[in-house]
């Protein structure tokens, strides 16, 4: 596709996104770029959050996973649904109590000044590497779809991907987010449909022949009953469960959106309908990947050598025009939606709980937040350029992965707090911190000669906070 096409389709879409922010941080208050002053419509919130919970990474990988894994993945997405019933009627209400700005507060309310700032390490740390790996990925496919067509080399491709993202959250912060968010959200949505759509008029099906097509094939066999397998439905449903919990209910960067709702009956009603939505969603992806594959083998198309290729070559090269572009702004949407808010997030929290913002001084330290805003641009900007100097889809995997060790210290933190009434010795906090996810790493590396040739996936996120819990109950303190 000629490259000045895709630029514009790229750039238009972001003076989109720079008009919305404008539209919606004019008149603002201060308080807007931290909570929307609490205004936020529930409706907007659930349908928009669906796109920060996906990303570039399963806009483009879960379809094409279908051919290893079948539907077993929706296994994981029917275990968020007890996972964000927790968040509803546990944090939720416990956040909304303490009206709480970052939700790591709750921590130096509950047991003391450095449980608070393990807490909020540990998320800085996640989110800076998960948006930076998510960010890699859009720059990479900007990079292949317009700059190196001018010789341009891939740090341009990663200024021109951050600055773009800053320009419109400097000002607006979450307030512009939930908006952008709900546009983003759509645009994959009609990424998705369209696809299908094309495929169906492609192959001259009618809709009773594509859905008896989809359900025939065997990669849409959703359960697995194997207990040996590390795809058996109660490992992945239970680790779902846990997944969403952690990456959502204590995440800052999820709940700060939940937070900008009037009350705690919107925030709830906003996480109810979120998760309906999000299941659909996924059933779509996933269908999407096995209509794809129909699609290549009737058609006599070369499979590509990597599944994540799948999608990207057939939309690009087999398409339609109206197929490319939606593809495109698709694979844009999954990938900023999820980044932006990140940046957002990863602000509220530095200034909250390492410089000390308060709601009253929020105006008069302004121009400290947009710096702030800044570095950690700077930062993502720093830590894609060394995942591009890495150089090595292992390695980069690996760190991206690693990240998911971060929530364990957070789901044996609030885990501690919320269900037990024991102190604990707060300056010791920070050390079991560290333990634990690096017990949990070097467990995983062996559990294959300790646990009888056990593997662990998603569930060590599981075992972390089991550890970090067990952690805490040895420095608990005595009562009096």
């Amino acid at each position: 596709m000629n490259p000045l096409f895709v630029g514009s389709i790229v750039l238009g879409y972001f003076i989109l996104l720079i008009g919305i922010s404008w539209l919606t941080s004019r008149n603002g208050q201060a308080t807007d770029f931290y909570t929307a002053s609490r205004e936020s419509k529930w409706y907007l919130v659930a349908f928009g959050m669906i796109g920060a919970s996906l990303s570039g990474v399963t806009f483009i990988s879960v379809p094409g996973e279908v051919a290893n894994s079948n539907f077993y993945y929706f296994q994981v997405v029917l275990g968020y649904l007890v996972g964000y019933f927790v968040i509803a009627r546990v944090l939720l209400p416990l956040y909304y109590r303490l009206n709480l700005v970052s939700i790591y507060t709750y921590l130096e309310q509950r047991f003391g000044f450095w449980s608070y700032k393990s807490g909020a390490f540990f998320f800085l740390i996640s989110r800076v590497i998960g948006a930076s790996f998510r960010l890699f990925l859009v720059a990479g496919v900007l990079q292949i779809a317009f700059f190196d067509a001018y010789d341009l080399p891939f740090w341009v491709s990663v200024l021109t991907t951050v600055v773009l993202i800053w320009l419109y959250t400097f000002r607006g912060g979450i307030k512009t987010i939930v908006w952008t968010d709900t546009l983003q959200t759509t645009f994959m949505l009609v990424a998705v449909v369209v696809s299908i759509l094309f495929i169906k008029n492609e192959l001259s099906w009618t809709w009773t022949e594509l859905t008896t097509n989809l359900f025939q094939d065997e990669r849409s066999t959703i359960f697995n009953w194997d207990w040996q397998s590390g795809r058996n439905f109660f490992k992945q449903f239970f680790s779902g469960a846990f997944i969403a919990i952690v990456m959502t209910g204590l995440d800052q960067d999820m709940m700060q959106k939940n937070l900008t709702c009037k009350n705690i009956g919107e925030a709830q009603k906003n996480v109810f309908w979120f998760c309906v939505i999000l299941v659909i969603v996924n059933f779509l992806f996933l269908s999407l990947g096995v209509l794809l594959y129909q699609y290549a083998e009737i058609g006599g198309i070369a499979m590509p050598d990597r599944t994540d290729n799948l999608f990207p070559m057939l939309a690009v090269n087999e398409f339609s025009t109206l197929g490319t572009i939606t593809f495109l702004l698709g694979i844009t949407a999954a990938a900023y939606s999820s980044a932006d808010s990140a940046l957002t997030a990863l602000t509220t929290s530095f200034c909250v709980d390492f410089l000390g913002f308060k709601k009253e001084n929020y105006a008069e330290k302004k121009n400290l937040r947009i710096g702030v805003h800044f570095g950690f641009s700077l930062v993502l900007f720093l830590v894609i350029l060394i995942f591009q100097a890495i150089n090595d889809q292992s390695v980069i995997n690996s760190i991206f992965i690693a990240a998911g060790y971060t929530y364990g210290p957070l789901l044996g933190l609030f885990t501690f707090g919320i269900f037990t009434q024991w102190d604990v010795k707060d300056k010791w906090v920070p050390v079991v911190s560290i333990l634990s996810p690096i017990i949990s790493y070097i467990i995983n590396l062996n559990s294959e000669a300790l646990l009888w040739g056990y593997r662990f996936g998603f569930e060590i996120l599981i075992l972390n906070g089991m550890i970090m819990f067990l952690g805490l109950l040895l420095i608990r303190k005595s009562k009096a």
